[in-house]
C-alpha cells in the first residue's frame, strides 16, 4: 500500500512539473469522457421520461386493449386496418369473463376547444371515460376530486382538467366548481389532475376528462374505444392479459386458427418497443464517441514513450540501486493511469455540466446517475493501464549500464 501511494505521489509530481504537457496529453480523454457522460446522461433522461410518460398513461399495474396491435411490416399494418372497433360490449366481456380482472374502464378521446370567460384553449385532448377509471392510480386529483361513479352513470356534465389546462384558463385562480365550455357545452369543474410534466417539450397536462356518455353526445359514437384493465393483484398483469385476450376472442367469435384482431399492451410492452427502436442508435452513438478514447490512449502512450526516453538515466540509476523490473513497470503504469484518470475526472465533471446545460436549454431531459461517474473514471483508468503497458515494459527492459551512459 505504501508503495502504491508513493508511486502515485511520484506520478502527480511528474504531472505537476509538466502541467501544460500533461493537460494537452489528457485533452483527448477529457473530450471523450465529456461526450460519453453527456450522451449517457441524455439517454438515461430520455429513457426515464418515456418510462414515466407510459406509466402515467397506462399505470404500472394495468394494461390496455386497443383496436390496432403492434405492427412491424406494411402488410401487417394494412391487415390491422380491417380490425373491428373496440366497443363497450368488448369491455363488458373482458370484465365478465376475467376472474383475475378487477376494474375495466373504456376510454375515447378527441381534440376540442375549452373556454372560460375570455380565455380559450384550442386542440385540447378531451378524454371520455367510464366509471371504473377512478380506480386506476394513474389518475389522481391534485385539487378537488375525480368524477364520481354516480356522475358517470347519470352522464353529468362535469370535468377534471389537466394541470396546465386549469392553469392557462384560470390564471392561478381556484377552478373548482367553476363552469367551462368544452366543444360548446357547459361543464362544471370538479377537480384538477396532478401534474405529469412534459415529454420532449410537449406538455402531458393539457387535457380534460369527462364521462364517456357525455363525450359521445359531443363527438359521436363512431371513434373506437380503448380499454384500461387493472387485475386483482399487480403481480397478475400477464395472466390477466391472457384472460382478457381469451374473453375478447370469445366475444368476437374468433376461431382457434384466427389471429387476434385487437392489441393488448402493458406498460413494459411499450418500453420494450421503445428500447428495441432506440438501443441500436444509442449503441452506435456511444461507440462512435468512445472511439475518441482510443485516440486519447494513443496520445498517452506516445507521451509515456517520450517520458521513458527523457528519464532513461533515472531509470538506469534506480535499477543500479536495486529496483526490480516490476518496480519500474509499476512506476510507469501508475503515472500513465494517474494521468489518464485525471482526464476522466475532469471529463466527467464537464460531461455532467454539458448534459444539464442541454437539458436546460432544450426539451431533451438528462439524468445524472452515480454509476455513470464510475464508468467515466473507470474507462479512463483502463485506457491508461492498457496504453501505458508498452512504455512500462520498454522501460523495464532498459539495461542499467547502457542507461547510465546516456547523456
Amino acid at each position: 500500500m505504501n508503495k502504491f501511494i508513493e508511486a502515485i505521489g511520484i506520478a502527480l509530481s511528474a504531472i505537476w512539473s509538466n502541467k501544460l504537457r500533461s493537460l494537452l496529453t489528457v485533452l483527448g480523454n477529457i473530450v471523450a469522457v465529456t461526450s460519453i457522460i453527456a450522451v449517457v446522461s441524455l439517454i438515461q433522461g430520455l429513457n426515464g421520461a418515456v418510462s414515466n410518460a407510459i406509466v402515467s398513461e397506462i399505470g404500472a399495474d394495468a394494461f390496455q386493449i386497443q383496436r390496432m396491435p403492434i405492427t412491424r411490416t406494411q402488410e401487417e399494418a394494412e391487415r390491422a386496418q380491417a380490425n373491428p372497433r373496440v366497443t363497450l360490449d368488448d369491455a363488458a366481456a373482458v370484465k365478465r369473463y376475467g376472474s383475475l380482472i378487477r376494474f375495466v374502464a373504456a376510454e375515447s378521446d378527441a381534440s376540442g376547444s375549452i373556454v372560460h370567460r375570455d380565455e380559450s384553449l384550442d386542440n385540447v385532448q378531451i378524454q371520455g371515460f367510464t366509471r371504473d377509471y377512478i380506480y386506476f392510480p394513474a389518475f389522481t386529483a391534485a385539487r378537488g376530486r375525480l368524477i364520481s361513479a354516480t356522475e358517470f352513470d347519470r352522464n353529468r356534465p362535469v370535468a377534471v382538467l389537466g394541470y396546465d389546462t386549469a392553469d392557462k384558463l384560470f390564471k392561478g385562480a381556484d377552478p373548482i366548481d367553476k363552469v367551462v365550455r368544452i366543444a360548446g357545452m357547459h361543464f362544471r369543474v370538479v377537480g384538477v389532475s396532478e401534474r405529469k410534466g412534459t415529454v420532449f417539450g410537449r406538455s402531458q397536462d393539457e387535457f380534460a376528462i369527462i364521462p364517456l356518455g357525455v363525450f359521445r353526445k359531443l363527438f359521436g359514437s363512431r371513434p373506437s374505444l380503448s380499454i384500461l384493465v387493472r387485475p386483482t393483484d399487480p403481480g397478475l398483469v400477464r395472466p390477466a392479459m391472457d384472460e382478457a385476450t381469451t374473453a375478447l376472442r370469445i366475444q368476437r367469435r374468433l376461431r382457434p386458427k384466427d389471429k387476434d384482431n385487437f392489441g393488448v399492451f402493458a406498460a413494459d410492452t411499450f418500453m420494450k418497443l421503445y428500447e428495441t427502436a432506440t438501443k441500436n442508435i444509442f449503441a452506435v452513438l456511444v461507440g462512435v464517441v468512445a472511439l475518441s478514447l482510443v485516440v486519447g490512449g494513443i496520445v498517452i502512450m506516445n507521451i509515456m514513450l517520450m517520458v521513458v526516453t527523457e528519464r532513461t538515466r533515472e531509470i538506469g540509476l534506480r535499477k543500479a540501486l536495486g529496483a526490480r523490473r516490476r518496480d519500474i513497470v509499476w512506476q510507469i503504469l501508475t503515472e500513465s493511469v494517474t494521468l489518464s484518470t485525471f482526464g476522466g475526472i475532469v471529463g466527467t465533471g464537464f460531461g455532467f455540466l454539458l448534459a444539464l446545460t442541454i437539458a436546460k436549454l432544450t426539451p431533451l431531459p438528462a439524468a445524472v446517475q452515480a454509476w455513470s461517474v464510475m464508468i467515466g473514471v473507470g474507462i479512463t483508468a483502463v485506457v491508461g493501464l492498457f496504453f501505458g503497458l508498452y512504455p512500462a515494459m520498454r522501460a523495464a527492459r532498459l539495461d542499467p549500464i547502457e542507461a547510465l551512459r546516456r547523456e
